[in-house]
């Protein structure tokens, strides 16, 4: 049987690894000797407007760096991401964006739609409880809410899907959704989409945090039953 693919615990270096190299060496679980699948990839990617995006996507990926022509290359990031996102858009010919985003990260949907407009694109901006829909629809129990005994309007990401469709967008960024709702918008949105940042309510929506601190603040996440 198969391994499945396993990339994660891979423990060859980058430079000896076959998905960068050549004549790189394979590990258990390595996805690229899965020449149907690699070629079924390839196929998609020839598809006029998936070429042009993902042709633009890594164009954009190496603008991101400078002094690229010095050899030996070290590698220098120069860009945000929401730099990056605005060349991006400018590259596909993008005019309108939809920015979607949670109620608890307003002011920064207020800053980056101000980007946006300088930046020379129409917005189309929707918050998260968008609609107003109580809780109780989705069946939740009084305990289930973050503010018990009081209304409480449930995130809507399906509202802001539909709505940023129905706007016809050009591209979505998200901002700040939850993790199940950021989900939810990217099944039903019919328009390509990216996520400028998202929710982390303990570390400042940086979530790579607590991965760096495993082994220090937050070890516990690294047993088996952690404590919830």
């Amino acid at each position: 049987m198969k391994k499945h693919a396993n990339c994660a615990e891979c423990t060859l270096p980058n430079n000896e690894r076959i998905c960068m190299d050549p004549g790189g060496k394979t590990s258990p679980g390595c996805p690229t000797p899965r020449k149907r699948l690699v070629e079924a990839a390839k196929k998609e990617y020839k598809k006029g407007e998936v070429n042009k995006f993902a042709r633009l996507a890594s164009i954009q990926e190496a603008e991101c760096y400078i002094n690229r022509e010095k050899k030996p290359y070290v590698m220098h990031p120069v860009k945000p991401r929401i730099q990056e996102i605005c060349e991006f858009a400018k590259k596909m010919g993008y005019k309108k964006l939809g920015l979607v985003f949670c109620v608890g990260l307003k002011k920064e949907a207020e800053i980056a739609n101000r980007i946006f407009k300088v930046q020379g694109f129409h917005t189309v901006s929707v918050v998260c409880k968008a609609g107003r829909m109580p809780k109780e629809e989705l069946g939740l129990k009084e305990n289930e809410k973050i503010f018990i005994g009081e209304f409480e309007s449930a995130c809507n990401p399906i509202l802001q899907a539909l709505i940023v469709n129905n706007e016809k967008t050009d591209f979505n960024i998200l901002l700040g959704l939850c993790v199940g709702h950021d989900s939810l918008f990217f099944k039903y949105a019919t328009s390509p989409s990216t996520v400028l940042a998202v929710k982390d309510r303990v570390t400042g929506h940086n979530p790579l945090a607590a991965l760096y601190l495993y082994e220090t603040y937050y070890m516990r996440l690294c047993k088996k039953c952690f404590d919830l």
